[in-house]
């Protein structure tokens, strides 16, 4: 249940791979990106180009910190989707959590137990590092008929770190903050990685600084002092540009809970006394605001906030581990809360102030959140919905469309005209301040925030998932965060059938493909398991799982079949005719993921001779 990051030589294999099937093919997908989402920049005419701490992007949009930046594969499928300020993971120190299964729950609006990396602080490193040079392989490698316009591929890597001053100054985050500003090494061992014969990509001129720009989540209950203490030694020492993540709680207990129980109606959410009295007031908060930004003044740094941290509430559901007593809330309800503090802030501050934005956006509120000035403007709930990386795809398309109606060629002037002729700024209400007040106003009313739109569940049938045999709808495909599930085509007694796969080093069953599978018992607990390594495959007993190692042409494999009553331990050539009755179902299983761009394929192709494990 460990995620294992992918070794960079079968990334590339695989990128490289699926980019050059576009050619072919002219249609395929890129680690499980639809061909027909990659962003390609926006109409001629149209410049949707954002400052976030001074630093262009090609537009504002981006995954939020969160399970969609933690691997390097998800990274470059939101870069080909079109995000181009990506909030990478959140880092600690205590980097050897165990994040409870499953860890995220998407049914209604979108609560989670997981709030921190999943891998060590290393591997998180150079993960960041492989997500870099990817993105410069795939614009080398991009085709002409899918090539991304080179103004549309400014992209910023923004840092994320918590959760106290102790942990930022530990050895351990200082020197990951050294390897994210001096990258060189990690990159020069990294291209001796790249498959001999796409050595020519070895040559590319890979970036050595991976981010200047940091997003500090204070989480909850971080003490007011601890707050500011963090952001000025992350200015003053490290020399990075601060945003710091404040949480819904500032709204106050009175305010909040009469948003969410009356004015909303989920009268079943109950957020503990414990999470107004942890966290910094208000009153605090503004004290801290108006002191950081004159001490990143004085040294020449950028400053901002971001809106919001999720919102701690009590476990009253069942699809957590009964251990846990408080989960986190996101989506709908807390796009309301986000939007009524962005209006406190820019009463408080004016436009004056930086404020960064990741609660509950979606193709239907995303225009009107960018027409608030927020930069960037992050992504999370809403990516782990149908569709997953492709959605952003939507809100790009969605933003250029409406910049084209208002006839305005680029964001500020968009931001200036968004309010209408009726509605205009005034002198003493500047335009972000008269924006983000329309907004607040608007989605405070709207009912597609209101508990009553949001409480069906997808739909089940009354049918169960079984190893070689589901619905097919391939649903559970993009709403897998960590990309992690794929499709097999695999000739099983004569036919040739449409089978779903679990590659299990990326797989860390936060239980998403299971709320979204029509059918019960969840994909990743019910369909066959490849592991990458042999130990990876010995770590799950009583799971169906496959292990292939060897060159590709010479391929020997290791199977487990889990039944109620036994497991079937096989093994064997894969070049000998496959047996009859089970045995046979997995080998067919394990020669369909021999077919180039697979996860196994990519892996055995790039596998070193010394790294070879033989079957026992």
């Amino acid at each position: 249940m460990a995620l294992h990051p992918i070794p960079f030589s079968a990334l590339v294999e695989r990128l490289v791979h699926e980019l050059h099937a576009l050619v072919r093919d002219g249609e395929g997908s890129v680690f499980e990106l639809p061909a027909r989402k990659i962003w390609r920049g926006p109409p001629a005419g149209l410049d949707l180009t954002a400052l976030h701490h001074g630093r262009p992007a090609s537009n504002p949009l981006g995954p939020a910190a969160g399970p969609h930046t933690q691997l390097a594969q998800n990274i470059v499928a939101s870069w080909l989707a079109g995000a181009r300020i990506i909030e990478l993971k959140t880092v600690q120190v205590r980097d050897d959590l165990v994040i409870p299964r499953p860890c995220i729950d998407m049914a209604t609006v979108g609560y989670n137990v997981e709030w921190s990396q999943e891998l060590r602080l290393d591997e998180s490193a150079r993960e960041y590092v492989k997500a870099a040079m990817l993105i410069a392989i795939a614009r080398h490698e991009l085709p002409a008929a899918f090539a991304i316009d080179p103004s549309a591929c400014a992209t910023i890597f923004d840092l994320s770190a918590g959760y106290d001053l102790a942990g930022i100054q530990s050895d351990a985050v200082v020197l990951f903050l050294d390897q994210m500003n001096d990258a060189g090494p990690f990159v020069d061992e990294l291209k001796q990685q790249i498959p001999e014969h796409l050595a020519h990509l070895r040559d590319l001129p890979f970036p050595r600084h991976i981010g200047s720009t940091l997003t500090l989540s204070t989480f909850h209950g971080c003490p007011p002092h601890e707050i500011e203490a963090i952001a000025r030694n992350l200015m003053e020492v490290r020399h990075l540009d601060v945003t710091i993540k404040l949480n819904p709680t500032l709204l106050g207990k009175s305010e909040l809970l009469s948003l969410l129980h009356d004015r909303l109606g989920y009268r079943d959410i109950e957020v503990p006394d414990s999470a107004f009295e942890d966290d910094a007031s208000w009153d605090q908060i503004h004290g801290i605001v108006e002191r950081l930004q004159g001490f990143a003044k004085t040294l020449g740094r950028s400053f901002g906030i971001k809106l919001t941290n999720t919102l701690v509430v009590r476990n009253h559901r069942q699809f957590f581990p009964a251990t846990e007593r408080l989960m986190y809330l996101s989506g709908a309800p807390l796009h309301v809360f986000a939007l009524e503090l962005g209006r406190r802030f820019r009463e408080a501050f004016g436009d004056t102030l930086a404020i960064s934005f990741s609660s509950g956006v979606d193709k239907h509120n995303v225009v009107d959140t960018v027409a608030c000035g927020f930069v960037p403007v992050t992504v999370c709930s809403d990516l782990l919905q149908p569709g997953g990386y492709g959605r952003m795809h939507g809100y790009l398309s969605e933003l250029a469309a409406q910049m084209s109606a208002q006839q305005t060629s680029d964001l500020p002037s968009f931001i200036a005209r968004w309010s209408g002729p009726d509605s205009k700024p005034t002198k003493a209400v500047p335009a972000l301040t008269h924006n983000v007040s329309l907004h607040a106003a608007a989605v405070a009313s709207d009912p597609r925030y209101s508990a009553a739109k949001n409480a069906r569940p997808p739909r089940k049938i009354d049918s169960s998932l079984a190893l070689f045999d589901c619905l097919n709808c391939n649903k559970c495909i993009p709403v897998c965060p960590n990309a992690a599930i794929f499709g097999l085509e695999v000739e099983l007694r004569g036919l040739l059938t449409h089978q779903i796969a679990i590659l299990a080093d990326a797989c860390n069953d936060c239980g998403n493909c299971d709320v979204f599978c029509p059918e019960l018992g969840g994909p990743n607990l019910t369909k066959p398991r490849f592991h990458l390594t042999l130990k990876g495959y010995r770590s799950e007993p009583g799971r169906t799982g496959l292990h292939l190692a060897g060159p590709r042409d010479a391929p020997h494999f290791v199977a487990r079949l889990a039944t109620p009553k036994r497991d079937l331990e096989l093994e064997g050539d894969l070049r000998t005719p496959s047996p009859e009755g089970p045995a046979a179902e997995m080998v067919a299983l394990a020669l369909a993921a021999l077919r180039p761009g697979t996860w196994v394929s990519s892996s055995l192709a790039t596998t070193p001779p010394h790294d070879t494990v033989k079957a026992p």
